[in-house]
C-alpha cells in the first residue's frame, strides 16, 4: 500500500466537508482506511488540475485500453483485461526517462507497504425483512430468500455486481445485482418446497416464469 492517496471529494468518500476545510469521512470509507492505514489527501473541490497526473492517465487509459469498447461478460474479464494491457504497457519508456515503466514500478512497490493477509469487504452493508412472498427488498429491487425464511430478518450486503443475504451466521442467497428499479430477482429454487406442497401453484409461481 502507498503511504497516502490523493482523493477528489467524491459522496462515496466524504459526507461532509467542515468550515475549517477538513472532510467529515462516509463510513465505509473509513472502514476502508483503517483496514489498509495509508493517509488520505484531498484535492479542492471542482479543481481537478489539483490532480492532473490521475486524470490524464484516466483519458490515456480510455483512448489506449477501451477504443473499441471491449466485449466482457463480467466486471472481472474487464479488470482482467485491463490488467493484461497495464502489463504489456510496462515494457514502454517514457518521454523523459531512462528507465522502462516496470523497472520503476518495481522501485516504487519497494517503498510501499504490505497488504494486509486480507482484503477489505468493500459493500454496503444494511438489513431488511423478508416479505410473506420470501423476498428482501435492496435499494429499489426485490430478491428472493429460501421460503422457509419468511417473515425473518435478514443482512444484505450489496457487491458492485452481487447481492448477499444472510441470516444469522449463514448466506440463504446470492444474486447477480440489478440496477433497474421495481425489479424481481428470483431463484426458483427457492420456491420449490412450496410448489411441492402446492402443486397447483405452479402455473402461477412468477419465480418460475423468468
Amino acid at each position: 500500500m502507498p503511504a497516502s492517496v490523493l482523493y477528489d471529494n467524491d459522496r462515496c468518500l466524504v459526507a461532509k466537508i467542515l468550515p475549517d476545510g477538513t472532510r467529515q469521512r462516509a463510513t465505509l470509507f473509513s472502514g476502508f482506511l483503517s483496514h489498509y492505514l495509508f493517509r488520505d489527501r484531498y484535492g479542492r473541490p471542482g479543481k481537478g488540475n489539483d490532480k492532473g497526473n490521475a486524470e490524464g492517465l484516466v483519458g490515456y487509459s480510455r483512448r489506449n485500453f477501451m477504443v473499441p469498447i471491449p466485449r466482457v461478460a463480467t466486471c472481472d474479464a474487464f479488470n482482467a483485461h485491463l490488467e493484461e494491457q497495464c502489463r504489456r504497457r510496462q515494457a514502454d519508456v517514457l518521454r523523459g526517462q531512462s528507465e522502462t515503466i516496470g523497472e520503476r514500478l518495481v522501485r516504487d512497490l519497494a517503498a510501499m507497504a504490505d497488504l494486509p493477509a486480507a482484503p477489505f469487504d468493500a459493500c454496503d452493508q444494511t438489513t431488511g425483512r423478508v416479505s410473506s412472498q420470501a423476498l428482501v427488498r435492496y435499494k429499489t429491487n426485490d430478491y428472493s430468500v429460501p421460503v422457509a425464511y419468511g417473515h425473518r430478518d435478514v443482512w444484505i450486503r450489496g457487491y458492485v455486481d452481487e447481492v448477499v443475504i444472510g441470516c444469522g451466521g449463514e448466506v440463504i442467497a446470492r444474486h447477480p445485482r440489478c440496477y433497474g428499479r421495481e425489479d424481481m430477482v428470483f431463484d426458483p429454487v427457492h420456491y420449490l418446497p412450496l410448489i411441492e406442497r402446492k402443486i397447483n401453484a405452479l402455473d402461477q409461481a412468477a419465480p418460475l416464469a423468468e
